[in-house]
C-alpha cells in the first residue's frame, strides 16, 4: 500500500515573488527545461492579471474568474480585485481539484504561477488556504515554494533587508518547503558594483556589516550622495535596521540560490534544490535531478533519470 501511495503521489512548485521578479519567465523556462529533460510538466496559471502567458498553460484561473470581472462587478481597484479573485478560488477548490487531479494522475510535474501581490503570500489567509488544500491528503501533492527575488535589490542594502523580511514572513506564513532564489543575476552588471560579493547576499550571514553600511554609507544605491533627509532617516531608524537583521539571523531560515534562467547550470541547481526539498521521484526512483549524467539531458534523447539516482 505504501508503494501504491507513492506511485500515485504528485510533485510540483508554487512560484511566488513580488511583481517583476520573473515568475512567468521562470515558469516558461522551467517548462522548457523539463520538456528537454523528459519530465512531463503542466503549468497552472493562478494569476488573473496574467492574460497571455508565454508558456503552455494547462489550467488558467481565468476559466473561473477574471480580474476585470471582479473590478466591474464589485467596483474594486486592481489590488482589491486580485485579493477577491484568490478568495474566490479558495471558495471554489473543487473547480481547481477537478482540473489538477487528472494532471497529477498522468504523472505530470505541476507548476503553479501565482500573483505577485505580496500580501497574498505573506499575510492574507486566502492563498494559504489554497496551499493547505493542495498539499492536503486529498490532493496527494508534494509542493515546494520557489520564492523569486530580483537580484538587483542587492545593490540597495535597505531594499535587500526588506526582501529578507518578505522571504522570512512568506516562509512562516505558507509553511511549505521553500527555495529562495535571487533571479536575473545575469543583469546585475547594470546596477553597479555591490558592497559585498554575491555569495554574501546569497548566504545571508553577518548582516551587521550590511546594517553598518546602511547607517554609515555615503552613497545610495545608484552612487549619488544621500539627501539630508535620507541621512536623518538612516540615523533615526538605525536601531530598527539592526533589529531586523538580528531577527533574520536568529531564525536562520533564509538563504538564496542564484538564477539566470538562460543558464543551464543555474537552472539545474534550482531544480536539484526543489527536487530535494520535496523528495521528488519518478518511475525510476528518487531523483538527484542535476547530478552526474545531466550533460546529456538537454539533448533530450539520451536522458534517463534513473541514472541520476543517488
Amino acid at each position: 500500500r505504501t508503494l501504491t501511495a507513492l506511485a500515485a503521489m504528485g510533485f510540483g512548485q508554487l512560484v511566488i515573488g513580488p511583481p517583476g521578479s520573473g515568475k512567468t519567465t521562470y515558469c516558461n523556462g522551467i517548462q522548457h527545461f523539463f520538456q528537454l529533460t523528459g519530465r512531463p510538466c503542466a503549468v497552472i496559471n493562478l494569476d488573473p492579471a496574467n492574460h497571455d502567458p508565454p508558456y503552455e498553460c494547462a489550467v488558467s484561473v481565468e476559466e473561473l474568474i477574471t480580474l476585470e470581472e471582479a473590478q466591474r462587478e464589485f467596483n474594486l481597484g486592481p489590488n482589491g480585485a486580485m485579493v477577491y479573485c484568490i478568495e474566490y478560488v479558495s471558495k471554489n477548490l473543487d473547480w481547481l481539484k477537478e482540473r489538477v487531479t487528472p494532471l497529477v494522475a498522468e504523472g505530470k510535474y505541476v507548476l503553479f504561477d501565482l500573483p505577485g501581490q505580496v500580501e497574498l503570500f505573506n499575510m492574507h489567509d486566502a492563498l494559504r488556504q489554497v496551499v493547505a488544500a493542495i498539499t492536503g491528503p486529498e490532493w496527494n501533492l508534494r509542493l515546494c515554494t520557489v520564492h523569486l527575488i530580483d537580484s538587483h535589490l542587492c545593490a540597495d542594502p535597505a531594499k535587500y533587508i526588506a526582501a529578507l523580511m518578505l522571504s522570512l514572513s512568506s516562509m512562516l506564513h505558507l509553511e511549505t518547503p521553500h527555495v529562495n532564489v535571487l533571479s536575473k543575476v545575469d543583469l546585475m552588471d547594470k546596477y553597479g558594483e555591490l558592497d559585498f560579493n554575491l555569495e554574501y547576499y546569497a548566504d545571508v550571514m553577518n548582516l551587521e556589516y550590511l546594517a553598518d553600511r546602511i547607517l554609515d554609507g555615503n552613497q545610495d544605491a545608484i552612487g549619488t550622495a544621500p539627501s539630508p533627509g535620507q541621512t536623518m532617516m538612516r540615523k533615526k531608524y538605525g536601531k530598527l535596521t539592526k533589529g531586523l537583521c538580528e531577527l533574520v539571523e536568529d531564525f536562520g531560515l533564509v538563504n538564496f540560490t542564484t538564477l539566470s534562467i538562460e543558464d543551464k547550470a543555474s537552472v539545474e541547481r534550482v531544480v536539484q534544490l526543489t527536487d530535494k526539498s520535496i523528495g521528488y521521484f519518478d518511475a525510476g526512483g528518487f531523483s538527484a535531478a542535476a547530478g552526474p549524467g545531466m550533460e546529456n539531458a538537454v539533448g533530450g534523447t539520451d536522458y534517463d533519470e534513473r541514472a541520476l539516482v543517488s
